[in-house]
């Protein structure tokens, strides 16, 4: 789960992290009365949406009075941002966190993310703040700097300081920047987060150390315990299928195909999507109902796929081992009955229960074309695709 940069950045001050002043507005008004508040004669106006490179994509304006704060609100309000993150649909900004502008002196890169490969948290730092990592790595690979943290032991005072030293940071300053990584640190290790990025975190011509950009990225499977996280979703931004499905037990990535799938396993939902683009085909999401695919979940599945415009054909692949293939047909009948299916159905049941399941099908009379394997499934899917595009 994702969170607004405000959000990050609130989360960030409580583990002592300094952060500029700010607040979030919704109006106009309510920006310029934001910018009297806080004073000062420069303000920063930022367009709240869950990407990155916003100020490439004109979501972050600087202002030298309260009338332009007010003027940038109110443009960036309702519009729809596009970055390179969000792709073409782009996301709508219904809010927009006002701050007062920092005096840079030096920006820098702070990075933490889980390292599956070490089993341990890597936090990456770079001298050179204010552009992707991935620019950096490019770039400028040299700049970077990685310290591995043992999640048995956590973050030590020294390794802070070295990635400190490593920043090139003054001495006087060595103290403050370490705390700063520290709190960072504890923040991913307490919240369950699996991201944290401030980008930049700059050095103040007022030796401040401050997060001037914040993201944050949290495990959705540990949001249970962590209620003042979940709390911070916003669904707006979010892909409204994918809410749908999560909202319901599912697991659903939306893609860019015309092929729906519905499928129980996460391997199988792999190897399905892998089959039919060696068919010739492209998947329109990866939907994995679970090991326990009722009836119920089947008919909130199909309602799921119908819900998305790009899909032209739906392939039912089932293997039921702790599963049955008679409770999946019962499904798949129930939500025929109520989902008025127009496009081509492609239906493989394999497992337990697979004759009784498969009687079901074809005594239901649904219009369905049936497949004995996982390849013949992707292959009659994509068939099925190419006779209606005829």
């Amino acid at each position: 789960m994702d969170i607004h940069e405000y959000q990050a950045k609130k989360i960030l001050s409580g583990f002592g992290v300094t952060i500029p002043r700010g607040g979030i507005v919704y109006s106009p008004e309510n920006a310029e009365n934001k910018a009297r508040e806080l004073g000062g004669s420069k303000w920063v106006v930022k367009a709240q949406i869950h990407s990155g490179a916003r100020g490439k994509a004109g979501g972050i304006v600087v202002c030298n009075s309260e009338l332009e704060v007010a003027q940038a609100t109110d443009k960036l309000l309702g519009k729809k941002l596009v970055t390179n993150q969000t792709g073409p649909e782009g996301k709508i900004v219904n809010r927009v966190y006002i701050e007062e502008a920092t005096d840079i002196k030096k920006e820098l890169y702070l990075g933490l993310v889980f390292d599956r490969s070490s089993e341990s948290i890597m936090v990456v730092a770079s001298t050179e703040g204010g552009m992707s990592v991935e620019e950096i790595s490019k770039k400028k690979p040299e700049t970077i700097i990685r310290s591995k943290i043992e999640v048995a032991v956590g973050m030590q005072q020294f390794q802070a300081r070295e990635i400190a030293f490593g920043l090139g940071i003054e001495p006087k300053l060595i103290s403050r920047m370490a705390e700063a990584i520290t709190g960072c640190y504890r923040a991913f290790s307490e919240l369950d987060a699996t991201m944290v990025e401030v980008n930049p975190l700059v050095v103040s011509n007022q030796e401040q150390i401050l997060a001037l950009d914040c993201k944050m990225s949290f495990d959705n499977n540990a949001l249970f315990r962590r209620n003042q996280v979940s709390e911070l979703r916003d669904k707006t931004q979010e892909n409204s299928n994918e809410v749908y499905a999560s909202d319901r037990g599912l697991n659903y990535v939306s893609l860019e195909g015309n092929i729906g799938n519905i499928i129980n396993g996460a391997g199988l939902a792999m190897a399905s999507m892998d089959m039919i683009k060696l068919a010739g085909g492209e998947p329109a999401n990866f939907l994995d109902v679970g090991g326990g695919a009722t009836p119920e979940k089947i008919v909130k599945a199909f309602k799921l796929i119908s819900m998305d415009k790009k899909v032209k054909v739906i392939l039912v692949n089932i293997f039921a081992g702790i599963n049955r293939c008679d409770w999946v047909a019962e499904g798949i009948v129930q939500a025929l009955e109520k989902i008025d299916i127009k496009m081509p159905l492609v239906i493989r049941l394999a497992g337990t229960n697979v004759e009784k399941g498969n009687k079901i099908l074809k005594d239901s009379k649904i219009n369905y074309i049936e497949a004995s394997t996982l390849e013949d499934a992707a292959n009659k899917a994509v068939k099925a695709l190419k006779e209606m595009e005829k």
